[in-house]
């Protein structure tokens, strides 16, 4: 099934780039992440249109993408995995779950996905949680090689829980790179990676996953920062990105997107994307 997976990936990954927007956070039950995903239809008839090479959905709204007619819509990337990580109350029992135990990546497969991807989260003293996401990863893997299916792998490492907050990122490059070989050590095709909290050290996150890297985006920023540290982290050897509260909760999401696909397959610079946006979005 190798010309099957390498089919899929070129479907994402054009002349080796991919900008995916994630539109998968239904699934965390937070109801922070659901602003300005209420009306999915809308949001997809204009992400559509904007052109993203590729829009990462869960099964329950991936016909919003897939039952489009026409050939050129963004490739679907299928989120497999839900847990309870993201919520702001910390949780007595931390879990993360295949949506479908008994057959995980066939639904993937049946709506013509180009990618699945599963998290692997590491949070300070859940080492079930940890061995879950090991598990779910195995288990998935086994069935992408199967199917001919390329497998995303989105390694996550938390700080501590704080008290009336979140977990949130450790930018450890440390961390970051050493949950990363793990993951290509596991088979990720593809490795969807935090970056590092000095963005000129993400080559080494690179050079762990020796597959193609897109950066995880994370929670809405100011776009200047956003697209500044996008340059970089793509000057370090990212291919890509997978953004999605930092496209969808913007007023103009087509305008962010436009400028990302100029960074990513133009070689734009931060100024000249934040130009872009600008003259996109009036």
């Amino acid at each position: 099934m190798a010309n099957a997976k390498e089919a899929r990936l070129a479907r994402l990954l054009r002349a080796g780039r991919c900008l995916d927007i994630a539109l998968d956070h239904g699934v965390c039950n937070e109801p922070t992440f659901l602003d300005g995903l209420e009306d999915m239809p809308a949001l997809m008839d204009r992400l559509v249109a904007a052109g993203p090479d590729a829009i990462q959905l869960n099964y329950g709204q991936s016909d919003l993408l897939q039952h489009r007619e026409g050939r050129d819509k963004p490739a679907l990337v299928m989120r497999l995995d839900m847990g309870n990580p993201y919520n702001a109350t910390r949780h007595r029992v931390m879990w993360a779950l295949l949506q479908n135990e008994h057959d995980p990546v066939l639904p993937a497969v049946q709506r013509d996905a180009a990618c699945v991807v599963v998290n692997l989260f590491m949070l300070p003293d859940e080492p079930e949680l940890f061995r879950q996401c090991v598990a779910n990863i195995a288990r998935v893997r086994a069935d992408c090689d199967r199917y001919g299916m390329p497998l995303m792998i989105e390694p996550l490492v938390m700080q501590a829980h704080s008290e009336g907050g979140r977990y949130a990122v450790d930018g450890d490059a440390e961390k970051i790179v050493t949950l990363v070989r793990l993951a290509r050590e596991m088979g990720a095709d593809i490795v969807k990676a935090d970056p590092t909290a000095d963005p000129a050290e993400f080559h080494r996150v690179v050079q762990a996953a020796r597959c193609p890297v897109l950066v995880r985006g994370g929670g809405r920023e100011n776009l200047q920062q956003v697209f500044a540290r996008s340059r970089v982290l793509l000057d370090q050897g990212a291919v890509g990105m997978v953004y999605g509260r930092n496209v969808y909760q913007h007023a103009n999401p087509a305008a962010v997107v436009a400028a990302l696909m100029a960074m990513i397959h133009e070689g734009a610079s931060a100024e000249a994307a934040w130009q872009l946006y600008e003259k996109t979005g009036t």
